[in-house]
């Protein structure tokens, strides 16, 4: 588990109104309202109740099918679910059971990832009493539906797997309306869907057949994409219809075109009588949906949907309202008001910063340094609160606009992490003061603000007396898990760790955690069998302890030039590794693109997890290129040589939502051989990262997460080193600040 990230919605609006009814309130009534007085002003919470919403709101359509993609029973249809929504689901029927995740990447395109068990009777299939399967599948929108025109979808399920549900198909479906069952207040809908499939989906009913499809081959190590059997072999019709009657309740039927010859054949696992299907689905909350079946003449089946969409969140967001922007001209009435005389003391400029610093504690924000003369500012603070830079820099302005005297027009702002200023942000206050309640004020204040690289700290800077050297501690809990053993497919440690971090000076870092686990059965997985060295495939040795020293390192954080940043890091990284690490990273604040490169020395660590550590030992590093696509698209490519002295490259898309929700893929070719890498022939998987806020509905840059792999071997492996430079940068860079801009006046 991991906390690096968080994410919110809020309601801007609702708050923008209660700021101005707040001044208005102190105007009417002779209340002082200029910067000095506003520091005393209590600052209500714009909250969102669970009275203002509907007592039920589900999510858009569609239902989905027993592989996790928008469809009817065992067949697909051409729906695709709403961009960004991910979904899991699980089905069962005829002693098979399916557990999917499924996200829509994009507006027209999905994937999914399923693992599935099939059990044989004693007839064995690959040799296992229960055969576990895993299997992406993928589906893409031809076009939309029209007035006439039905929607199309082409889809690849089980692509990349051992092949055993491997299908292609095309199929349409277009919708009607029609009255709400019980004379509901919404109408019901009608959905027919038709299409002609592939492999799994031609194997009963074909009408025809194009070119020889391999066959399914029991015990292959799968893994890689199987071009060789895309739309060949037999091909046959399905299809059936939909009827979500009202807001709770939906019926299917449908006709299969999958033969189950298999599952039928030896392991005898179910009677297939016929090709109808039937089913009924009810809505038990917005984001859950239950399903009971008749299946092919002789089977019951159910089926659980759950489905979470980043637009939606868990919990309603509770946070103070921003300082309100109070124009100048509102309280500096005088001449004498807007005089840059006070700028030759330096007791008046120290006066400045500490007006600043409990404004900008009031937010969550730590001052590091105030620079300022008569007419400019610059500001540099750390922001241990919101996931949103483009807030914290607009919570910035807004405590400068509340502290600094009026001739003060220029307000940089310069986010730190690390001891290192990310950007410079710099806007004018009489653009603040004009465009606070514009209708369109995010875009009219981007078309005005300036980006740029952080300098160096001035000499002239009134750094903050407080900071360092400083101690935390934290306490927070982990959770361990590892995936598809035969034996036992989902294996789980808990426990807590114990967190530690000193730092003496900006950049610099001495950090700790010892790590208990409370419960737990990783330590009984299967041994590794792995031809390459044993880098990742010993998890279950390290597994085998309670307390453990999960990392202790010492790391320095550097900038070379406004756009050239550096790390150190020496010590335990990680579970598995220690050494030493160097990384210099190339990213101006306005360009898209980075460029890094990184080097590792590392040992790998005794299975107790303390101080000593075993023989291995080697150098790895990437050279690493990074691209923001736009939309929260990003893509990297690292080339290097893994841990296992393997050399190749790592591809990864990842895609991040504005209120910190990020989900994306990766895989990794290397120059070991399929045979040599074992079983998935080739590194890959995909992961999320759900932030504390959403969930809790309160501010913070927490996340938790997890990456799955299809199966864990040694290929294409890199070392975790704590801080890696990247990820933290780019967060406070033009790209992001522009994708987050609505969010500088929250």
């Amino acid at each position: 588990m991991y906390l690096p990230l968080a994410g919110q919605f809020f309601q801007t609006n609702h708050r923008r109104a209660m700021s101005r009814l707040g001044l208005a309130m102190g105007v009417a009534i002779g209340m002082d309202v200029g910067p000095l007085a506003a520091q005393n002003q209590v600052l209500t919470s714009a909250r969102a109740t669970a009275a203002d919403a509907p007592s039920f709101t589900p999510l858009p359509p569609p239902s989905l099918n027993f592989y996790g993609s928008p469809g009817l029973l065992d067949t697909p249809s051409a729906e695709m679910m709403p961009d960004g929504q991910f979904s899991g689901s699980y089905s069962w029927f005829g002693g098979q059971g399916r557990l999917n995740l499924s996200f829509q990447a994009l507006p027209w395109l999905s994937a999914s990832f399923r693992y599935n068990g099939i059990k044989t009777n004693g007839a064995q299939i690959g040799g296992y009493d229960t055969y576990y399967d895993r299997g992406f599948d993928v589906r893409a929108r031809l076009w939309r539906e029209g007035r006439w025109r039905p929607e199309v979808t082409m889809g690849l399920q089980d692509f990349a797997g051992t092949g055993i549900y491997a299908a292609e198909y095309f199929v349409a479906t277009k919708g009607f309306d029609t009255p709400a069952l019980g004379g509901g207040p919404r109408s019901g809908k009608l959905k027919i869907s038709a299409g002609l499939g592939w492999g799994r989906l031609g194997s009963h009913g074909a009408i025809g057949a194009t070119g020889v499809r391999p066959s399914f081959v029991p015990g292959d190590t799968g893994g890689q994409i199987s071009y060789d059997q895309w739309f060949r072999g037999d091909f046959a019709p399905f299809g059936g219809i939909e009827w979500q009657a009202n807001d709770r309740w939906g019926f299917k039927a449908e006709y299969s075109s999958d033969a189950y010859v298999i599952e039928t054949g030896a392991p005898n696992v179910f009677e297939r009588e016929t090709s109808v299907n039937f089913g009924a689905e009810y809505q038990a909350s917005p984001r859950i949906r239950l399903g009971a079946y008749y299946l092919y003449g002789s089977e019951l089946g159910v089926s659980a949907q759950f489905q979470l969409s980043p637009y939606h969140a868990q919990t309603a967001m509770s946070v103070p309202a921003p300082l309100p922007i109070v124009p100048r001209t509102n309280w500096a009435k005088q001449p004498e008001d807007w005089s840059a005389d006070w700028a030759q003391s330096q007791d008046h400029r120290l006066t400045m910063r500490d007006r600043l610093e409990p404004l900008l504690a009031q937010d969550g924000l730590l001052l590091e340094s105030l620079e300022i003369d008569g007419h400019s500012a610059e500001v540099r603070f750390r922001n241990p609160r919101y996931r949103s830079d483009a807030q914290a820099i607009g919570r910035a302005a807004r405590a400068m606009s509340q502290a600094l005297p009026a001739s003060v027009e220029t307000f940089r702002m310069v986010p730190v992490r690390s001891g290192m200023g990310l950007s410079a942000v710099e806007i004018r206050r009489s653009d603040l003061e004009a465009l606070e309640f514009d209708a369109n004020a995010a875009d009219a204040l981007l078309a005005v603000t300036g980006f740029s690289g952080a300098g160096p700290l001035s000499d002239m800077a009134l750094v903050s007396e407080e900071l360092y050297p400083s101690f935390s501690t934290s306490i927070s809990p982990f959770f361990s898990p590892a995936y598809f053993d035969p034996a036992r497919p989902f294996r789980l440690d808990v426990g807590i760790d114990f967190n530690a971090a000193y730092e003496p000076s900006p950049g610099w870092i001495i950090a700790a955690s010892v790590r208990q686990r409370l419960a737990g059965n990783v330590k009984g997985g299967v041994a590794s069998n792995s031809n390459l060295p044993h880098v990742r495939t010993d998890q279950s040795l390290y597994a085998q302890y309670g307390t453990t020293l999960e990392n202790l390192y010492a790391a320095r954080n550097w900038k070379l030039s406004p756009d050239l940043y550096a790390r150190s890091t020496l010590g335990y990284f990680e579970s598995m590794y220690g050494g030493v690490s160097t990384e210099i990273l190339w990213k101006p604040v306005t360009s898209p693109l980075a460029l890094g490169i990184e080097a590792n020395y590392v040992l790998q660590r005794d299975y107790d997890q303390r101080l000593s550590f075993l023989n291995y030992k080697t150098f790895t590093g990437h050279a690493s290129a990074y691209y923001e696509m736009g939309g929260g698209y990003l893509m990297q490519m690292d080339a290097g040589r893994y841990l296992a002295g393997d050399y190749g490259a790592t591809f990864s898309l990842d895609r991040t939502f504005s209120n910190g929700w990020s989900v994306g893929g990766f895989f990794s070719l290397t120059n070991v051989s399929a045979e040599d890498f074992g079983e998935g022939s080739f590194d890959k998987g995909f992961r999320f990262r759900i932030p504390v806020g959403w969930l809790l509905g309160k501010p913070s840059r927490n996340s938790f997460g997890l990456t799955i792999r299809p199966v864990q071997r040694d290929g294409g492996q890199r070392v975790y080193v704590p801080g890696r430079l990247y990820g933290g940068i780019r967060e406070a860079h033009r790209t992001s600040l522009i994708d987050q801009r609505a969010r500088i006046w929250e």
